[in-house]
């Protein structure tokens, strides 16, 4: 069943007047961008810094408005529900925030933080039933209930993300987007945190999307993604097809640039390392001064995503030849 569906999402900004590095006073940071989360999916954004990933994901959770298109929740439009609607709408679509040190109060204790949700969207809750949901919660990612009276400060990194998982689960939503919810962690804290998320999946029915640069944590936790370059999809499909057979140019240089301690792996290439080259413009595809094997047409059209097979869907013009 299609519980999220991106519909030719747009998303400008205005740029201030005196702004010495554009020409334009509208900075493109989404274009067109559709996507089809289904039930139970988990579905992975990559890309460098600065491409767009949390645009979208702020956009999917109605944080900010799309200049054009929408995003629907099941078959409700969020941007033409009323804020009353879409308030009640926020218990079925949590958030999980990048840095654990930030996203955590540190005047509250963890029983108002994690009951934030619940304050907010169930208000005749009894001061009873909000702690044992709270108290339950906390069971169910590894913490105690001893940990209610508790200050953030009196935690690690891991524990801190525990506990945004937890005010992320509190309220039972069916969709969760994490922007970059490991990448202030330790390596093994991160492999912890990945392993709960999966198993709270399972006995919860969960459908996750994890905006991440890193590509190892989208190869072990999705099952779909999409590849954002300068706010446009080049690619899309299922993960396992992405990963064995990635076809477009800037997909093959984020897999190479993977570490990897087998001494036998190929290296790149040095013509195709990244630079920080311009796009030529709105006529020509983004990633043409980047690309190492570049035709006539990148620099004419842009490309549109194509079905390659199996749901694999490329832009790129080199595949036509």
């Amino acid at each position: 069943m299609q519980l999220v569906k991106v519909d030719n999402v747009v998303k400008d900004y205005v740029l201030p007047k005196k702004h010495l590095f554009s020409k334009t006073p509208v900075f493109r940071a989404l274009h067109h961008v559709n996507m089809d989360i289904e039930q139970g999916d988990n579905y992975g954004i990559v890309g460098e810094s600065g491409c767009g990933k949390s645009t979208l994901a702020r956009i999917i959770m109605a944080l900010d408005q799309p200049s054009s298109g929408t995003v629907y929740y099941k078959e409700n439009d969020l941007f033409s529900i009323s804020p009353q609607e879409l308030r009640h709408l926020r218990r079925h679509f949590q958030m999980i925030f990048q840095d654990p040190y930030s996203s955590l109060n540190p005047r509250k204790k963890i029983l108002a933080t994690v009951s934030e949700p619940l304050d907010k969207l169930e208000k005749n809750i009894s001061k009873h039933d909000r702690a044992e949901r709270v108290k339950t919660i906390l069971n169910e990612v590894g913490l105690n209930a001893g940990d209610m009276d508790k200050f953030p400060h009196e935690f690690s990194g891991g524990q801190r993300q525990r506990i945004a998982i937890a005010r992320a689960l509190i309220t039972k939503p069916a969709l969760i987007v994490a922007d970059e919810s490991v990448s202030a962690l330790d390596v093994s804290v991160q492999a912890q945190v990945l392993n709960l998320m999966t198993d709270l999946q399972e006995k919860y029915s969960l459908t996750f999307v994890f905006i991440s640069h890193d590509l190892s944590v989208v190869e072990y936790i999705t099952s779909k993604m999409i590849v954002i370059y300068l706010g446009r999809v080049v690619e899309q499909g299922p993960t396992v097809e992405i990963f064995q057979n990635p076809l477009h140019p800037y997909t093959q240089l984020l897999l190479e640039a993977i570490p990897s301690l087998d001494p036998l792996k190929k290296k790149i290439p040095a013509q195709r390392i990244l630079t920080d080259d311009e796009p030529l413009g709105q006529k020509s595809c983004p990633f043409v001064n980047r690309c190492a094997v570049a035709i006539k047409a990148c620099r004419q059209t842009i490309p549109v995503l194509i079905d390659r097979g199996n749901g694999h869907r490329v832009a790129c013009h080199i595949l036509d030849r």
